[in-house]
């Protein structure tokens, strides 16, 4: 899987203190933090990559990063900031922004991995945690295979790739992933795309073309195509459902496709 199919977690904060703990805390395999000149530099890659949380050092930000969090909810907004005796106000502001507060120099050691653990993939995860059981995945290299399918979630997956991840052959793997009543392989990889794609579209700040782009469709029909197999929806109503909804939707007899 290329670099670019990773999360990011754009961080525009001036010290170098400050940023060096960032990502010597930040876990690997992870995704990757990336360093922003500019506030406008993060808006960019908001726009273009798979963004797992932002950190803004809020003292040097204007009013569109204080917009952040109401135009993207769904992606946890940390400010990095040093604090002072009359900084009420602006823990004030972040509070009711929807930032979560760190405090520079006091939560550096531990902010980088405090905030891996707390991360849009994290909560994606979590509404998605009993589906294994749902799906009938009980086998080891079916469990394996789903952790490899929402690892690659955000990014155009086969069948192949899955397989080349786990040391198997395509053939073994959709033999093996099917049995036991389980959903086969590439309806799971379509299940785990779109319940993706419906938690981007949770923010406000995500169009449906934005989307697309972000994780790799090749036009939006191609994803209302994907929403429409895998949970009767159209793009807008992902919006709605969730990943959890999407889930409920893939289990209501849409757990076929044709090998």
């Amino acid at each position: 899987m290329t670099a670019a199919a990773y999360p990011i977690v754009p961080v525009f904060h001036p010290r170098g203190e400050a940023r060096r703990a960032l990502k010597k805390g930040y876990p690997r395999g992870r995704g990757s933090m990336r360093f922003c000149r500019s506030i406008q530099a993060v808006e960019r890659l908001l726009e273009q990559r798979l963004v797992d949380a932002v950190v803004l050092d809020v003292r040097n930000c204007d009013g569109i990063g204080l917009a952040l969090p109401a135009r993207f909810p769904r992606i946890p907004m940390y400010a990095l900031a040093a604090l002072r005796p009359d900084d009420g106000a602006l823990l004030a502001s972040c509070r009711d922004a929807g930032f979560t507060m760190l405090v520079e120099g006091v939560d550096n050691a531990m902010a980088g991995e405090w905030i891996a653990a707390r991360t849009a993939q994290v909560a994606r995860r979590s509404a998605l945690a009993d589906a294994p059981r749902l799906l009938r995945l009980t086998d080891r290299l079916q469990l394996a295979a789903w952790e490899e399918v929402l690892r690659r979630a955000g990014t155009p997956t086969k069948t192949a790739h899955v397989a080349q991840a786990l040391h198997v052959t395509r053939e073994h793997l959709s033999r093996e992933f099917g049995a036991g009543g389980a959903p086969n392989l590439k309806r799971v990889i379509d299940l785990a795309r779109a319940a993706c794609a419906a938690d981007l579209l949770g923010n406000p700040g995500y169009t449906v073309r934005c989307v697309v782009r972000i994780l790799g469709y090749a036009s939006p029909s191609h994803l209302a195509g994907a929403a429409r197999r895998v949970a009767g929806a159209t793009p807008a109503e992902l919006r709605e459902l969730g990943p959890r909804g999407v889930l409920t939707r893939f289990l209501r007899g849409r757990t076929r496709s044709r090998v």
